[in-house]
């Protein structure tokens, strides 16, 4: 989920239309899929099979197609074979050709979308404002089934072992049926659930808006435990290596005990975390926004020590970093789509859009997908010798 304070009250406009790709990245031997928010089920934000956009040449990344929308775009994309999935502001759904942005099909749902897709066994699971879960067949955007919660859902679902699970804002976690919709769990929090579920080892992790980080038994829905932040939870929970990581609007990064909810330490930053941390091997990765103090922080994994951060980046930034190769990836309020060193935090090529970016790039096969406020998803990657942008022409 993308914080909603930046983007709630945000009006969408603009046609859609379909552009003409003439360039094409540099392709993997091997595509790997993207097939939910934040990479995959942990919510870790990383992708680590990507080995085509490097330190040595994200500096030479171009828009090779958009596709426009009718809307803004506060989701992230799901790319799975060979195919970009994403949903606006306006209450539609688009399918891109992942390569080329040919359109593929587009469907009207009719409420206005904050949640990222997310897509198992040629089913795209989303969740609308309207409070309701739905289900669409991936080839042509026709629906499946659609479940109906007790608010409006700005999180983005989980898929695992054929549930999908999603919070809502009346301040329940559900667990539906993949295939047919059937509830079969609903567990209460103390507020509001704008964050996004990260499942590992049977449990479901979710923030609050009470202040709290919740793990709930996968099967069941039992409350496992609750660990107190010092703020609301609008971030997406990351697992990694017995650990759990979530930011709060008290500026702070806290790390539990994924079995016990243990704090284990809590980093602080200059700034309200909206959201959600990227997490591997080498660091925690979060953005701060709010006050002016717009900074990219790197703290150490296992004891929450600063390791870097980057200051006087341009515009607030609630979009969640992602990491692939060696390169953070982030969007600002600026308009702008970053990409920072992951070991020294330098920065190593940007791009400006022309709206906020509020969304969280999606980083696979050599391109980077990213949706803007200024209604257009946006492909990026290395031009073939010879090649040139296509960002302008569309088809009204």
């Amino acid at each position: 989920m993308i914080h909603t304070k930046f983007a709630r009250h945000l009006a969408a406009g603009a046609l859609a239309a379909m552009l003409l790709p003439v360039a094409a990245p540099v392709s993997a031997a091997k595509e790997i899929d993207s097939p939910q928010y934040r990479f995959g089920v942990e919510k870790q934000g990383v992708n680590p099979r990507e080995t085509i956009l490097t330190t040595k040449n994200v500096a030479k990344l171009s828009v090779i197609w958009t596709q426009k929308t009718k809307g803004q775009i506060f989701a992230s994309a799901a790319v799975v074979g060979g195919v970009v999935y994403i949903a606006d502001y306006s209450g539609y759904v688009f399918a891109n050709n992942a390569t080329t942005g040919a359109l593929l099909w587009s469907q009207k749902i009719g409420t206005p979308f904050q949640s990222s897709p997310a897509i198992a066994k040629g089913t795209e699971f989303i969740g609308g404002t309207n409070g309701n879960l739905y289900a669409l067949n991936a080839a042509d955007g026709t629906q499946a089934w659609m479940a109906t919660t007790g608010g409006p859902v700005r999180s983005s679902p989980a898929v695992r072992k054929g549930v999908v699970y999603i919070g809502s804002e009346d301040d329940k976690l559900y667990a539906y049926d993949a295939m047919t919709g059937a509830q079969l769990w609903a567990a209460p929090t103390g507020g509001k659930i704008d964050s996004s579920p990260a499942v590992a080892g049977g449990v479901v992790f979710v923030g609050s808006l009470d202040k709290n980080l919740y793990a709930f038994d996968a099967k069941t829905g039992t409350q496992l435990w609750a660990a107190p932040c010092g703020g609301a939870i609008y971030s997406t929970p990351s697992v990694y290596k017995g650990s759990v990581f979530v930011g709060s609007t008290d500026g702070s990064l806290y790390a539990f005990d994924v079995t016990t909810g243990s704090q284990l330490w809590v980093a602080p930053t200059n700034g309200d975390l909206w959201g959600s941390q990227a997490v591997d091997k080498s660091a925690v990765y979060v953005v701060s926004g709010g006050a002016g103090n717009y900074e990219l922080y790197a703290f150490n994994v296992t004891t929450g020590a600063l390791i870097w951060h980057s200051v006087n980046i341009s515009g607030e930034l609630g979009s969640p970093p992602t990491v692939a190769d060696g390169v953070v990836y982030f969007g600002s309020k600026n308009d702008s789509l970053y990409a920072f060193d992951e070991k020294s935090g330098v920065e190593l090529w940007s791009y400006a859009t022309k709206n906020q970016v509020i969304a969280s790039p999606t980083v696979v096969n050599g391109m980077v997908f990213l949706g803007s406020n200024d209604g257009n998803l946006y492909a990026f990657g290395l031009k073939s010798k010879g090649a040139r942008s296509n960002e302008d022409r569309y088809v009204n």
